[in-house]
């Protein structure tokens, strides 16, 4: 007699990792080292390195890509908060975290996971421009949208409002994960220390 047993269906995902970074701060430095160094080990993995343009939004391929990748690392720095695009990437990926499919793994680069929980310190700097820049920019709308009357204002300001609440529950649920705090120091040596 065969026995049954259910047969559990694995997604087949096209990238090993996917890194989500902010360029200015950590692309020539620590990411591109550890780009270089999951590559050499065999591990298929996603580093975005077209220039974002300020105010642009996630792209479809961007998004796919996330979702095509078993595991996500997170590297915080400074002014990751300061991009629409890394916190709309961070919203995406623990959405995918949550599937249960992905794994998310944050690395704390130069700044501490309580800064980046609570928005303090020089994170929460740059996220408190983010999110200024962010909702006084309502006013501006497409030509098109203007005209056809696509969208009111009030729906503007409440969609930047919702934006704002999903980075701040996407920043709260990362610093929940186990990561690693990565300092840098005046002699060059680095210090680490997972939390």
């Amino acid at each position: 007699m065969a026995s049954t047993s259910a047969l559990s269906v694995q997604k087949k995902f096209k990238y090993d990792v996917f890194l989500s970074f902010r360029g200015g701060d950590t692309r020539k430095t620590f990411v591109d080292h550890l780009y270089v160094a999951l590559v050499s080990k065999g591990i298929i993995t996603y580093k975005d390195d077209e220039k974002i343009e300020k105010g642009e939004r996630i792209s479809e391929q961007l998004d796919r890509s996330i979702q095509d990748s078993r595991f996500h690392i997170i590297v915080f720095s400074k002014n990751y908060a300061s991009s629409s695009w890394c916190l709309d990437e961070l919203v995406k990926i623990m959405e995918c975290e949550k599937m249960n499919e992905h794994t998310t793994y944050p690395i704390f680069y130069d700044v501490e996971p309580t800064e980046v929980r609570h928005q303090s310190g020089a994170f929460g700097e740059a996220f408190a421009k983010l999110v200024a820049k962010h909702e006084n920019s309502s006013w501006m709308f497409s030509f098109f949208e203007l005209f056809t009357r696509k969208k009111m204002s009030e729906d503007v300001d409440e969609e930047k409002e919702e934006d704002v609440k999903r980075w701040r529950y996407a920043l709260n649920e990362a610093t929940g994960l186990a990561g690693m705090e990565l300092k840098n120091t005046f002699n060059g040596k680095s210090r680490t220390r997972c939390t």
